[in-house]
């Protein structure tokens, strides 16, 4: 090791060395969940029984976590939407305790608006402290590789998309935890944060490998895997410029990034012509350029989401970066981070007792009228539920749809995985379609286009080459070829307007165009009676899904052609 490589470890043990003291308290909170969660639930209480949203809904006597269920309901977005409106024209205190919003946290919803969640500085220090346990966790399974204080691979979105009429920005929550970075930690990032403001997709991806092709890698991260394959895919397309560039120090003329970005970017840029004229080479000899080739993988880690719909993706990362090991970055969204894994090689983790409050309905209850609520205590092990966090930065037994199964415990605390956005949604690459954005879309187009439908659903279908969305139509539908055409075009445009992250995808290239798969005339009536008796029901209350969100559908529905 040389005497530069073993200062910089030093120094990274010495800056981690009050997260790995906060490691060690948490493992030992773990073991009495019920206690922690119950003290945390009261804090939270209190400190913002003055808020618009404490006063109504009677904070000051909550006494107990039965009073609390009686008093708040549980509620997705739109519930406590008009307090978080409130707070984006000024006014703090109608949701929160603290007295600045630092930024609000965008998400697509299962609206047509997207959701806006407001992050605070106590937001962000249960987002770091979550994070830091989370890292130090993964460097400790590492340590024979090397990894530490050596340069990541993060892609980061926007964190300024747009302001409030207060000026609070409103934007990507990765963006911004970049862009806050102390300076030391923004040196191991190989990509410039002002990327994420980069609106086209090859070009953003372009830049991320342009910066980080000289440099030596030894962490990929992305909350989806399928952002590793499009950027492994888009280092062979494009090798020969980014090889040129590598050369020359210099980027691309022709990239479409903003006058102001490339400024900012140019003026960090490198050149290396050793390095370049060695993957040149190594191009030649094997007749492409992934990510392996570049980076070995015996000096890698990569870091993704491997549970719910993420199968398809995961199995094609050892094409393009080898075998490293994949450690799973635990549930987290907008609204925060949930859970933390401590254990690689698996896509659980321990529940944040610490940060957030927890309450989780049984998978089969989620539509009763009064459903049973458990705590984090009475979890049973290989169960499943819907989660229902309460935070300490406005979201009260706050229903996000995310359905986890209990794998185990952690002392006492339960480590789940995350299985999907439930029977509502579809998420192939992060665009968490609902069937609300389904049937307004096809409200819209309807009204556009003459285009006969006799039943349908949308489904998501898997491609490796470009996953895509059917709509499924029987046969007589698709008489008028033309129309259809026409009809799927627009469909999937509109879908786009009700979900800016399906359209996001879609400009990507991450998601294909929209097809028509049909079926045999008859098919939908036959499927509605056969799911009618499995799952019980009267044929009055029955209502048939316009989204179905099983990747494996097309398989099993007997499609007998498909049109683009």
């Amino acid at each position: 090791m040389s005497l530069k490589r073993f200062l910089l470890v030093r120094l990274g043990r010495l800056l981690t060395y009050p997260v790995r003291r906060q490691l060690r308290q948490f493992e030992v909170a773990c073991a009495d969940p019920q206690t922690v969660q119950s003290a945390l639930l009261f804090r939270i209480l209190h400190t913002q029984a003055d808020t618009q949203f404490g006063r109504d809904h009677h904070f000051a006597a909550i006494r107990t976590i039965a009073d609390y269920r009686r008093a708040v309901p549980v509620a997705p977005y739109e519930y406590v939407a008009p307090y978080i409106d409130k707070v984006q024209r000024g006014e703090t205190q109608a949701l929160l305790a603290d007295s600045r919003v630092l930024m609000f946290a965008l998400t697509s919803g299962t609206t047509a608006s997207r959701k806006l969640i407001p992050v605070t500085d106590t937001y962000l220090a249960a987002y770091r402290r979550g994070w830091n346990m989370w890292g130090v966790k993964m460097y400790r399974d590492n340590r024979g590789r090397r990894i530490a204080m050596r340069p990541i691979v993060q892609m980061a979105g926007d964190p300024e998309e747009f302001r409030t009429p207060a000026g609070i920005p409103c934007g990507n929550l990765s963006g911004y935890t970049a862009m806050v970075q102390k300076r030391l930690i923004r040196w191991m990032y190989a990509v410039p944060y002002v990327t994420g403001k980069i609106k086209d997709a090859n070009a953003r991806y372009y830049v991320a490998l342009r910066f980080s092709i000289g440099r030596p890698v030894s962490q990929f991260m992305a909350a989806n895997p399928s952002t590793l394959v499009q950027l492994a895919r888009t280092l062979d397309a494009e090798k020969d410029h980014l090889l040129r560039d590598l050369h020359n120090g210099t980027l691309r003329a022709d990239l479409d990034i903003p006058p102001d970005i490339r400024a900012f970017l140019n003026a960090r840029l490198k050149k290396d012509p050793q390095r370049a004229r060695e993957l040149s080479r190594m191009a030649q000899q094997r007749g492409r350029l992934y990510p392996q080739d570049v980076w070995p993988p015996e000096g890698t880690v990569i870091n993704c989401w491997t549970g719910g719909s993420m199968g398809p993706y995961l199995r094609q990362l050892p094409r393009y970066y080898g075998e490293p090991p994949i450690h799973d970055l635990g549930l987290l969204a907008s609204e925060g981070r949930f859970t933390i894994p401590l254990v690689g090689g698996t896509a659980s983790g321990v529940l944040d007792i610490w940060s957030h409050y927890f309450e989780f309905i049984p998978e089969g209850e989620i539509d009763s009228p009064q459903p049973t609520v458990l705590g984090a205590h009475e979890l049973i092990a290989g169960r499943s539920y819907y989660i229902l966090p309460t935070t300490a930065y406005g979201l009260y037994r706050y229903h996000i749809s995310d359905l986890v199964r209990v794998t185990g415990f952690y002392g006492r605390t339960p480590e789940v995985e995350f299985l999907g956005k439930g029977h509502r949604f579809a998420n192939l690459t992060g665009e968490k379609l609902s069937e609300y954005h389904v049937t307004q879309a096809m409200d819209a187009v309807a009204k556009r286009i003459p285009q006969p439908i006799t039943a349908y659903s949308v489904a998501p279908v898997w491609d490796e080459q470009q996953p895509y969305y059917a709509i499924f139509l029987e046969e007589p539908d698709a008489a008028n070829e033309p129309l259809l055409r026409q009809f799927l075009q627009e469909f999937d445009r509109q879908l786009g307007l009700e979900n800016v992250e399906y359209a996001a995808k879609r400009d990507s290239g991450r998601l294909g165009p929209l097809r028509a798969a049909l079926i045999a005339a008859g098919a939908w009536a036959q499927w509605d009676r056969a799911r009618l008796a499995q799952t019980g029901g009267s044929p009055e209350q029955y209502k048939h899904p316009c989204l179905i969100g099983d990747v494996r559908f097309s398989d099993t529905i007997g499609v007998l052609r498909q049109l683009v």
